[in-house]
């Protein structure tokens, strides 16, 4: 490790469940094997982040939070420049929270699709930043060489953090969907961090997008892009009479002939789940990204007569982060963001209660 680095490093610390993170001193951690020792400049924080502050998921504790930050290379481990020799010191790169030192030989590393030799997202053995491992909320980090890609010079790092977990996330789903130039996607819970970020992305990726959400603050947020898409408040405005709005031609009263190709359900509940089914044509597509702990009720009737296909969606791979990036870079496809300083971490919480949507992401800088 250079020896122009500190010996310290400030830390936000989940110490205990359901209680303020506590901002602390520790050593700086030392690069092995595939390590890089990151200075982040950024870190965003995630529904994910406040579920497992509750103690729904996981047990590790204490914990420094956060799996979506970038930042700068400052050291690294002696097995990481070779297995990425496109990174160097000083190269800024984009940190996913998975997947941390994997093990190299199950199957979802021995079949990883494209993804660094022996490497997976999916491999159960590895760590997750943020959630089993330290993640992004201090000063440094340790980050694996095979999960991190370089930033492209139009991105800051601010721009960059809410783009590692929302935006490979919702980029992987609308990928999913399998849909060409052209094709019908609805998002429900179109103005969340998840939300905003699949409007844009949808939109340049030359789909029809319709935007569902439930809240002032979302759709204020939702209908303040610079997208085409069709945005509906789920309050006053019944999925059958959406249908009317999308439907084509002759066949737009005709069950199951007009509707979406796909749907994306973001939020936490069985209502949004019901309002997106009903917005699909038959055989169309419904994308899970949420998770809630009841889990969601699904109609025989709909997989069996209508021929719906239920699939769930986790981050993406490796690649597909790599390609997300260049492709947010060209289309100008930015979060809205709000930046606190790390000290005010406990702060930034609170808002995020508020429902506001965008993201909201640590400024190291302030």
């Amino acid at each position: 490790m250079s020896s122009s680095l500190p010996s310290t490093m400030q830390a936000q610390i989940l110490a205990a469940f359901n209680q303020p993170y506590q901002l602390t001193t520790l050593p700086l951690p030392t690069p092995t094997d595939y390590d890089l020792l990151i200075e982040v400049g950024a870190a965003s924080y995630c529904h994910t982040d406040l579920v497992y502050a509750s103690g729904a998921m996981g047990d590790t504790l204490p914990l420094i939070p956060c799996h979506e930050f970038a930042g700068t290379i400052v050291s690294a481990g002696p097995l990481a420049f070779s297995a990425v020799p496109a990174l160097s010191l000083g190269t800024r790169v984009g940190v996913p929270g998975r997947s941390y030192r994997p093990c190299t030989t199950c199957w979802e590393c021995r079949n990883n699709d494209g993804d660094p030799e022996g490497y997976s997202v999916a491999c159960p053995k590895g760590g997750n930043l943020g959630i089993t491992m330290n993640g992004g909320f201090s000063q440094y980090a340790l980050v694996d060489a095979r999960q991190v890609a370089r930033l492209p010079d139009e991105l800051t790092e601010i721009e960059a953090a809410p783009l590692m977990c929302a935006g490979l996330t919702i980029f992987a789903a609308l990928l999913k969907c399998g849909l060409n130039k052209g094709g019908k996607v609805g998002i429900i819970g179109c103005g969340g961090g998840l939300g905003h970020l699949g409007l844009q992305f949808g939109f340049q990726m030359g789909l029809e997008v319709v935007g569902v959400d439930a809240s002032d603050e979302a759709l204020k947020l939702a209908r303040s892009l610079e997208t085409k898409a069709k945005i509906f408040d789920a309050r006053t405005t019944k999925a059958e009479v959406l249908l009317t709005e999308i439907g084509e031609g002759a066949d737009k009263k005709t069950k199951g002939e007009s509707g979406l190709d796909a749907v994306l359900i973001l939020p936490e509940n069985q209502r949004g789940f019901d309002y997106g089914m009903k917005l699909l044509r038959n055989h169309g597509k419904c994308v899970v990204l949420s998770f809630p702990t009841s889990g969601f009720q699904v109609s025989a009737s709909d997989l069996v007569f209508r021929d719906i296909q239920v699939i769930g969606s986790l981050v993406g791979k490796n690649r597909v982060l790599k390609q997300m990036l260049a492709f947010a870079a060209e289309k100008n496809v930015r979060a809205v963001t709000r930046t606190y300083p790390l000290r005010d971490l406990n702060d930034l919480v609170e808002e995020y209660q508020t429902g506001k949507g965008g993201k909201l992401v640590i400024d190291m800088t302030l």
